[in-house]
């Protein structure tokens, strides 16, 4: 894994200094902490809940399972916390988590070999006596070697606050199809809010080689994102997670307010849950890509097609070769865009029988499977 010389939506004139378990790394503004990581050659970031098997980063987007890290030290100490929703900051101290002593040397691991033995209820069927000993010696035991991070037990430092916004439209979602809604309603003169879990609105749009109107479809959504600033009945949210729907056209919101600054000024709350009350909501939030079920598809190095696409258009960073496996036309995209970007790609595989994949610099197996 390395950082590409070109490309991706960063300000690489600029260098962010951050630790991960205490190893100096470097990133750019615009990184992710997990393209950051990807971008300085880190595979493995985590391990398994239960049996510490070996994690990878697997997604770029708010649905990672893997790539959860603590950051910060002591009583501001927040674990489980998604590398890929974490914009880095100079000083930032992340820590991987669910591992003793090391997350390269996990003596946890030998849970691995133990598998076979500890299916779903093992626990409560073998650590029945004596009755005293499962909440003072085995459930403490047990829960510190399967689980994730840990609070600090301390007050917590940061503040939060509550906040409250009215309006004719909520579009939940920037990405094409939510810039649009929101572009219409805010020209027709609506008050319009505009909620997204990113910090860069465009979703896909940043991810791809695509056009639109003539202009790279990332150009192409921050010129809209311009316009839509620019409108003054059109509220922007980026960062910002829509929780829930409740009766009466309310909606919570919660919304990252200062966690990407390294020195927030002291009136800044770290976060502000909002409580938004609009006439009408559009769902815009896109689509997750699955992960295809094949031996071992769990391991670091792992990823989905479309989010290595991602880490490769916007964030200038990818692994040095690279097997495609695909059951879509969506994976023949990634290995064009890939090849594009000057990476490796040594395979691509795809499940179907009876098609033809693009021609390119790599070898093709069609009706097959990854065993």
């Amino acid at each position: 894994m390395t950082r590409l010389a070109t490309g991706g939506l960063i300000d690489r004139a600029r260098t962010i200094n951050f630790s991960f378990d205490g190893r100096p790394l470097t990133a750019h503004p615009g990184d992710t902490l997990a393209s950051a990581l990807i971008a300085n050659g880190v595979r493995l970031v985590g391990r398994s809940f239960k049996y510490h098997r070996p994690r990878g980063i697997l997604s770029a987007g708010s649905e990672e399972p893997n790539a959860l890290v603590t950051l910060g030290h002591d009583e501001a100490r927040t674990p489980n916390t998604r590398a890929t929703q974490v914009e880095p900051y100079d000083g930032l101290a992340a820590f991987s988590q669910n591992r003793w002593p090391a997350l390269g040397f996990d003596l946890m691991a030998l849970n691995d070999l133990a598998a076979p033995i500890l299916g779903a209820g093992f626990y409560y069927k073998t650590f029945m006596w004596p009755a005293r000993a499962w909440e003072r010696i085995y459930e403490p035991l047990i829960r510190r070697a399967a689980g994730l991070g840990a609070l600090s037990g301390r007050p917590d430092p940061d503040r939060s606050e509550k906040a409250y916004a009215f309006a004719d439209l909520l579009v939940i979602g920037g990405g094409p199809a939510g810039l649009m809604a929101a572009l219409t309603a805010g020209r027709a003169g609506a008050r319009v809010i505009l909620a997204d879990e990113d910090f860069r609105m465009g979703g896909r749009l940043n991810a791809e080689r695509l056009e639109i109107d003539g202009m790279p479809a990332a150009q192409w959504a921050a010129a809209t994102v311009a316009e839509l600033a620019s409108l003054p009945n059109v509220r922007l949210m980026p960062r910002t997670t829509i929780t829930g729907a409740y009766d009466g056209g309310t909606y919570g919101a919660l919304e990252r307010v200062s966690g990407h600054v390294g020195m927030p000024p002291e009136h800044v709350p770290l976060d502000a849950f909002w409580r938004i009350a609009a006439r009408r909501a559009i769902l815009a939030a896109g689509a997750i890509e699955r992960p295809v079920a094949f031996p071992d598809n769990d391991r670091p190095g792992v990823m989905l097609a479309g989010a290595v696409r991602a880490y490769v258009t916007r964030w200038g960073a990818s692994p040095d070769r690279t097997a495609v496996f695909a059951n879509s036309d969506d994976g023949w995209r990634t290995a064009l865009d890939l090849a594009a970007a000057g990476v490796t790609v040594t395979a691509l595989i795809d499940a179907r029988d009876g098609v033809t994949p693009p021609a390119g610099p790599w070898r093709v197996f069609t009706g097959a499977a990854v065993t």
